[in-house]
């Protein structure tokens, strides 16, 4: 499976912190600027959002960590139109030349702008984690799982 990064954990040991790294060691972690896997596959409310699962198993990876000048974050129910109330977090982003619109499924990001009203939010420079999903009904999601902001000291 193109999922290669998974790695089970073992539940005896605990995570332990040992430094930060700075903006400028960020950058040097960073995937070279690049379109997102395979671009050209949208849902209704999403852009270059998914993969056909037939077009992924030339995948070498399922995580990549980019660079982004600005991303926006919006909130609103998706499915609003179909009667489905429930609000979501989507990333909206340019990256590699691509325009892309994309779940937010970072916890701290995710309950953060929930918390707020419907519309759209600017974070500026960030780093973000995309990360492709679990395959359902024949196509895997890009997901941004991390979203690093810029901290001004």
């Amino acid at each position: 499976m193109f999922q290669r990064e998974n790695w089970l954990l073992d539940p005896e040991h605990y995570w332990v912190k040992v430094g930060e790294v700075s903006w400028a060691e960020l950058a040097g972690l960073a995937d070279p600027v690049a379109p997102l896997w395979i671009d050209g596959h949208s849902t209704y409310n999403g852009s270059n959002d998914k993969i056909p699962l037939e077009l992924t198993e030339s995948l070498d990876s399922s995580l990549t960590l980019v660079h982004i000048d600005e991303v926006e974050l919006r909130v609103f129910p998706p499915g609003e139109t179909f009667g489905d109330t429930k609000r979501k977090v989507q990333a909206r982003f340019d990256h590699a030349g691509v325009s892309y619109a994309l779940w937010v499924t970072d916890p701290i990001h995710e309950r953060r702008f929930l918390a707020e009203p419907n519309g759209n939010y600017s974070l500026g420079e960030c780093f973000i984690t995309v990360s492709l999903g679990e395959p359902y009904k024949g196509d895997t999601y890009k997901l941004v799982a991390t979203i690093i902001e810029r901290v001004q000291r």
